[in-house]
């Protein structure tokens, strides 16, 4: 499935999700009466004026998901906006700092001091040494606090974030974090149609900013068990992959490849490939992994899965029909993780799968196994 599914598709694809809506078709207009006919006893009453009718469904209309599987952590954990302000500068390190509390003391990122200095782990400073603080718009990382969360909550794009602070693999935040943001003057300068497109999400955002921000000295939790999650995870644990991942991929379903990997079309891109499949076929994990998401939080793809097999590697299952694992639920390669449909933006019944390394899309033909 394209990335360049505009704005308006989208939120034509969202209408026509709208549960318990059907076509009412406008009433017609009162018929005038007879040239010679007497006037009316009684002025007629106003007839209010009606709903338009839902825009035409795209794909597959319903995606069945395990009960009690609660919303992910991105749309549970709210944020506060409470930026501060670093004026920048510089700072002369005395007796008992530490980049922590120079953090503290400017309001600035203590990873974006240590890159703007040049320091490497485990960041040693001395006495009397002048460290070049960066100024900026910060936001203090709470726990629970998601990437796509913060972003929204400031009204911009979680990829542009992640870009300014140079995040990487795992992707994890921690408590007391500080992020640098976009500057006021330009959020102030967004368009209309930037400022839509930063609550639209798509595969990436949800790897690099869909979990939780955990203490800083916490780690996430390991997956516990391949069967049926009776527990849903709750939305302040942070999943961590398993390892170790030996870099082998099964293909993830039946069918013939429909629709490859890259540019087709004008201005249009296929970040993985369509599988041909019927509604109700199997969907299986491509690897060993445990589940960071699954929803139908992005629109085009509708039932979608993300399974995380290191702090690398991701896959991605698109258009199904019935989701049958949870966030948090560890998953054996070639079990049955879905029932594929028609869902999202699917003209047709099909699988979209992507492998990710990293939050970048990369071909899946060459990571899967040649099919005889």
């Amino acid at each position: 499935m394209p990335r360049s599914t505009t704005p308006l598709l989208l939120l034509l694809a969202l209408a026509a999700c709208i549960p318990g809506q059907s076509h009412r078709p406008a009433p017609a207009p009162p018929r005038k009466p007879p040239r010679h006919a007497p006037p009316p006893a009684a002025r007629p009453r106003p007839v209010p004026p009606q709903p338009a009718p839902p825009s035409p469904r795209l794909g597959y209309e319903r995606v069945e998901i395990p009960g009690g599987s609660p919303p992910p952590p991105f749309e549970t954990n709210r944020v506060a906006a409470a930026a501060e302000e670093s004026q920048g500068g510089v700072y002369i390190v005395k007796p008992g700092d530490s980049l922590r509390r120079i953090s503290e003391r400017t309001n600035a990122g203590s990873e974006a001091i240590a890159r703007e200095n040049g320091l490497k782990p485990p960041f040693t400073i001395r006495v009397g040494q002048k460290l070049r603080i960066p100024a900026g718009r910060w936001h203090k990382v709470r726990t629970g606090e998601t990437g796509i969360a913060i972003a929204r909550a400031y009204g911009v794009e979680w990829s542009r974030i992640a870009a300014l602070n140079e995040l990487t693999e795992p992707y994890i935040l921690r408590a007391g974090q500080r992020l640098l943001l976009p500057s006021t003057q330009e959020v102030a300068g967004m368009t209309l149609e930037q400022r839509a497109h930063a609550f639209q999400l798509d595969i990436g955002d949800i790897i690099t900013g869909g979990e939780p921000a955990i203490a800083r000295n916490a780690e996430p939790e390991k997956p516990r068990t391949t069967g049926p999650r009776h527990t849903p995870l709750s939305p302040d644990i942070a999943v961590a992959a398993p390892t170790p991942f030996d870099g082998r991929f099964l293909w993830p379903a039946d069918g013939k490849v429909v629709r490859g990997y890259g540019v087709f079309g004008p201005g249009r891109r296929n970040d993985g490939i369509d599988i041909g499949t019927t509604i109700g076929a199997p969907i299986t994990a491509a690897a060993d992994g445990v589940v960071v998401y699954a929803g139908t939080g992005i629109a085009a793809y509708g039932g979608l899965i993300l399974i995380r097999h290191s702090d690398t590697w991701t896959t991605a299952y698109g258009h199904a029909g019935e989701l049958l694992v949870t966030r948090g639920q560890a998953v054996k390669r070639g079990q049955v993780i879905a029932r594929a449909g028609q869902s999202g933006l699917a003209d047709r019944p099909e699988l979209h799968f992507e492998i990710r390394q990293g939050a970048k899309p990369v071909d899946p033909a060459a990571y899967l196994p040649r099919r005889g």
